[in-house]
């Protein structure tokens, strides 16, 4: 009985750290789709891939720590353990981590996947909407990571 209750609270908490992730990736994709196309005109190049997917990803990493604060990790002994120094480098360094993962994902999506699947007949599609849909599936990937890093490194149990 009290493993399916524990097992029903990490689900509940996983569920949170969805919702609480998916506000944090509205504001990385928003972020991500100004600077692609204010900051650089719309371009495919590699500065602006890197660029703009780091910038959503901190602008987003930061507002993910603030809800998963006042959220996800709700406990007592939760909120203790995210509040110290340590635990707020290694959160951040999940993050980076995570920033990592989004910057190989989005490149490999991008320039690998998106071009040699659908060839070039198809550049005008990688060039429109098809970084973004690449955009969407790393997002799900890292989110996955993220949650279970920080509650592996960050938020364990004991």
């Amino acid at each position: 009985m009290a493993q399916n209750s524990a097992r029903k609270a990490l689900i509940l908490e996983f569920l949170r750290y969805a919702v609480v992730g998916g506000v944090a990736f509205l504001v990385d994709f928003g972020t991500f789709a100004l600077f692609r196309e204010l900051a650089f005109g719309g371009s495919d190049g590699r500065a602006a891939i890197i660029v703009s997917t780091a910038a959503g990803f901190v602008l987003g990493l930061a507002v993910n720590y603030i809800l998963s604060m006042l959220v996800v990790f709700r406990t007592e002994k939760q909120q203790k353990q995210g509040r110290n120094a340590r635990a707020v480098l290694i959160f951040f360094a999940v993050g980076l981590v995570g920033l990592l993962l989004t910057e190989l994902l989005q490149y490999l999506g991008e320039k690998v996947f998106l071009v040699s699947s659908l060839g070039e007949s198809f550049d005008a599609l990688v060039r429109g909407y098809g970084k973004y849909a690449v955009k969407l599936v790393v997002a799900a990937i890292v989110l996955v990571w993220n949650y279970v890093g920080r509650k592996i490194f960050v938020f364990k149990e004991s």
